[in-house]
């Protein structure tokens, strides 16, 4: 049930008087926007939607509905899931809002994750919506000046429940099959395309339908009931997010009240779009173990611009392959088991359609490529008068192919043509200019209503284009791209990689990177307890620095430009364990990792087994080095395999009295090689629980070793048991204040509690 508010929000100056000097205070007029809890059912979320304005209140449900049980209602991964679906619509808000607060479920993973697309989108809709022309906004807010500023995002966001750890639930993957593959399907020729793509080459194929409330829906129609009817494992979601996006913009003071009745080829707020779809079908993925996720993106989608100094991505970054790397590693890192790609991005929309027509006539006869489509009779027709219907109708009586197959009429093809070159389209320049070369060459367009420099042959539009920033051969699985260049060269023109600003032909096939690994997979990984010399691959496709030859060292890195450098200390750690215990955890950890990424694996660097340990000096064998010494060998280290080509050096540190020394030398190294260098919060070893923040939390209880013995114990019992001493004396050695040196350690013996 929705209440009724008792006004409408009005833009406000802020109460802080920065309305002159931030324009963007104009835009923020809700107070507070509130998304949760969720209702889980079975088959159904429900998460409730509340927004509050000076002192008035109104509220709405999103809901997902779907056909098959998918949901356990008492399982804390059901509800994390389940709030991460229903967070997504509210990222489109960040801009006008004070605070978004979100009730559910949010790990460390999460909250990142909606931190950073809240202000991702925040700058993308600033720019696309409010400094670039937008007919749905009213007369006052048309004049928004442009500001360059470090973030976009206004509202502070807000986690008031507990974490995950409330749950008591642990990080494991799911179970998933690589050969199950989710196409995110609609009626446009992309999803149709991908589909008949990967069920030609023998994979098994899931067509995921998402079901907007009202009219947008009719653009999935057609295709929806041809696959329900002959394609196995079809399915369908259910979501009213149109009905919610409708409802904001209702509340919304700059947006026109006749909103609904303003033609246009685009939403008149929203940038953060495909991820309310995406993340709807993850829990069909998760119970149909299906391990890779479609989404049908071309060429043309994946791109950066500058407009007034900021840098932004078009408004398309949920279509761009910047969307699928985010969401990969997002789903990677929450243990989730599902890789995100488009098989598409070397293609353009022109060889999009040309394959579609040409390799698979009955999908494209489902295509309806129209958010202003009807219905007559049972079937959906496009409106013919859109942008988007000039667009297909063009690139179809271009490919000589038929527009009626799909639902035009022959005066709704006639018309197209004719405002065309008129009215233009939205399409990448080059592809434009070469549309516009094949129609005026067939005569279908009045090449005098365009400008001389708006034809032009452009060859590399019918090819396959490799850019290895947008377009890369390892953007999708290797076991997928012979098979799918094979089928995509039947009907291109060849393949070229771009250089610079020109594109240079290649043999694609042939292509080294065939072979690559794909990044954003799960490698299987032996759970044995393997030893630091089971870990030591050599020669040119190792990955450990110190044993590579200077020529293969420049092979590797000309693949690999991520380093791992370990950085431990020489100390005490009790009676049982040696004293390298830190510089091994640190080396050891980084081989495993490097172990566990695909190829090409990041380069472990030789340790760096000293660190700061005065604080251990008392005790036989420390041998510790000052926090300068410590963050200057760092520091040139990292200056050192900057010059190498190292672009992103993580350091992995084995001892918490490196830190500030390794922080300091992180920041350094950044500002100077303008490389990006991760440190970790936390010494490898130390856990969330209280280890070593006082030296009293050394003193023991009933004389039993102290935590951090026992966890370094436990570690070390697994990875390297014959460096346990276990005939130790029958007294233990602890660790007191030193009442002469405030925050040193002093060893004291003890008698072993019995």
């Amino acid at each position: 049930m929705v209440t009724k508010p008792t006004q409408a929000p009005s833009n406000r100056k802020s109460t802080s008087g920065k309305t002159a000097s931030d324009p963007l205070s104009a835009l923020q007029v809700f107070d507070r926007l509130e998304v949760g809890p969720v209702k889980l059912e079975s088959r159904r979320l429900t998460a409730p939607y509340r927004i509050f304005w000076d002192g008035n209140e109104d509220h709405t449900e999103l809901i997902y509905s779907y056909e098959e049980t998918v949901f356990d209602p008492s399982e804390p991964e059901s509800q994390n899931l389940a709030d991460m679906i229903a967070v997504q619509v509210a990222l489109n808000y960040g801009l006008f809002c004070r605070s978004i607060v979100f009730h559910g479920t949010f790990d460390k993973i999460d909250r990142r994750f909606i931190q950073d697309m809240a202000e991702n989108t925040a700058r993308e809709i600033y720019v696309k919506k409010f400094i670039e022309p937008n007919p749905f906004l009213a007369d006052t807010i048309k004049t928004l000046p442009a500001v360059k500023k470090q973030k976009y995002l206004t509202a502070s966001l807000e986690f008031p429940e507990l974490s995950m750890r409330k749950l008591k639930t642990k990080w494991q993957l799911w179970t998933a099959d690589r050969h199950r593959h989710c196409i995110l399907s609609s009626g446009g020729k992309d999803s149709l395309l991908s589909y008949g793509l990967i069920n030609e080459i023998g994979r098994e194929v899931h067509p995921i339908f998402v079901n907007e409330s009202g009219r947008h829906w009719f653009t999935a129609l057609n295709a929806y009931r041809y696959f329900r009817d002959n394609i196995p494992n079809t399915a369908r979601v259910w979501v009213n997010s149109d009905r919610l996006f409708a409802w904001m913009l209702k509340h919304m003071p700059f947006i026109r009240k006749d909103f609904a009745n303003v033609r246009s080829d685009e939403y008149p707020i929203r940038l953060w779009t495909v991820a309310v779809f995406l993340f709807g079908v993850l829990p069909l993925l998760r119970k149909r173990g299906i391990g890779r996720l479609l989404i049908g993106d071309e060429y043309d989608t994946s791109v950066h611009k500058t407009t007034h100094g900021i840098r932004h991505y078009d408004g398309l970054y949920d279509q761009s392959i910047y969307f699928d790397q985010v969401l990969s590693r997002y789903f990677m890192r929450k243990g989730w088991n599902i890789s995100q790609f488009s098989v598409l991005r070397s293609l353009s929309e022109l060889l999009i359609q040309k394959i579609l027509v040409e390799r698979y006539p009955d999908l494209q006869r489902q295509q309806t490529s129209c958010h202003a489509a009807h219905k007559e009779g049972e079937r959906i027709h496009p409106c013919g008068r859109c942008e988007k219907c000039r667009r297909i109708v063009g690139m179809l009586k271009a490919l000589g192919a038929d527009p009626s197959q799909c639902g035009y009429s022959p005066s709704q093809i006639q018309s197209a043509l004719e405002r065309l070159p008129r009215e233009g389209i939205l399409q990448e320049a080059a592809g434009a200019r070469h549309l516009h070369f094949m129609l005026a060459q067939k005569g279908l367009i009045d090449t005098g209503e365009l400008p001389a420099t708006a034809i032009a042959a452009h060859p590399e539009i019918l090819k396959c284009r490799i850019d290895l920033k947008s377009s890369p051969i390892n953007s999708i699985p290797s076991d997928l791209r012979k098979p799918l260049y094979r089928i995509f060269l039947k009907y291109a023109d060849g393949a070229v990689l771009r250089s610079g600003r020109s594109w240079k032909k290649i043999d694609v096939l042939k292509d080294p990177a065939m072979g690559a690994p794909y990044p954003f997979e799960f490698d299987p990984v032996a759970t044995d307890n393997w030893t630091n010399q089971a870990l030591k691959p050599s020669g040119a496709d190792g990955y450990l620095w110190g044993e590579l030859t200077w020529r293969q060292a420049r092979a590797r890195i000309k693949k690999m430009d991520v380093a791992l450098l370990p950085v431990g200390s020489v100390e005490q750690h009790g009676p049982h364990l040696p004293l390298d215990t830190d510089a091994f955890d640190a080396d050891y950890l980084a081989r495993r990792v490097a172990e566990a990424c695909s190829d090409p694996k990041p380069l472990v660097l030789p340790p760096m087994p000293y660190g700061v340990s005065y604080h251990h000096a008392d005790f036989t064998g420390t041998v510790s080095i000052s926090n300068d010494t410590l963050a200057k060998m760092i520091y040139e280290i990292g200056m050192s395999v900057s010059r190498n080509g190292i672009r992103k050096l993580v350091i992995i540190n084995g001892h918490g009295g490196n830190s500030p020394a390794l922080n300091y030398a992180a920041q350094m190294i950044n500002r100077d090689a303008r490389i990006f260098v991760s440190t970790p919060a936390r010494p490898v070893m130390w856990t969330s629980t209280k280890l070593w923040r006082r030296p009293t939390m050394c003193m023991p209880v009933k004389l039993k070793p102290a935590p951090a013995w026992r966890h370094a114990l436990s570690w070390f019992r697994w990875i390297r048991p014959k460096s346990i001493f276990q005939n130790s004396p029958a007294d233990i050695w602890i660790l007191l204040p030193n009442a002469a040196y405030p925050g040193m350690l002093t060893p004291a013996r003890f008698q072993r509690a019995a």
